[in-house]
């Protein structure tokens, strides 16, 4: 036997084991949302866009799609929504500052304005995800309200 047949042998075994070790997987609920939503007013149709483009790695909700239970894609998946929520958790909203909330309600809406929001390599697989030119307005109108709402709560301070 070659020793390219036993390099590949021992790759596909390493490969085959790999697959009974799996990432923890991020299952809250949607409740965890509510506040966020309630205090930033979404509306239904906000609701429903942040749900299917932003929640997915900016919450403690995800939904897994069936690649994501093979080993080392559920690893890119893992990092990359643990990645996602360290730099916004709409789930941890409560928990932020006034100042915090603010500027992030900034980058919502700049992010998606300029199109870096949903990522390209997520709307690739999550084809529902993939903004409209008029869901991106929605979305900003309603993320600059937000902040000018937290800008006048931060000036009476």
């Amino acid at each position: 036997m070659s020793i390219l047949k036993k390099v590949g042998i021992v790759a596909l075994g390493g490969l085959l084991v790999a697959q009974f070790f799996q990432p923890e997987q991020n299952l809250g609920d949607y409740e965890s949302v509510k506040g966020f939503l309630a205090e930033t007013r979404a509306n239904d149709e906000v609701e429903t866009i942040l749900k299917k483009a932003c929640f997915d790695c900016h919450s403690a909700k995800t939904r897994y799609p069936w690649y994501s239970k093979i080993t080392p894609v559920n690893y890119w998946m893992a990092h990359h929504v643990e990645e996602g929520r360290e730099h916004l958790d709409f789930s941890n909203w409560a928990n932020y500052s006034l100042k915090k909330k603010e500027h992030k309600m900034d980058e919502v809406y700049e992010e998606v304005e300029e199109k870096h929001m949903p990522l390209k390599s997520y709307t690739i697989t999550h084809g529902d995800a993939k903004l409209t030119d008029e869901e991106i307005k929605t979305l900003v109108d309603w993320g600059k309200a937000a902040q000018a709402e937290y800008k006048v709560i931060l000036e009476k301070e």
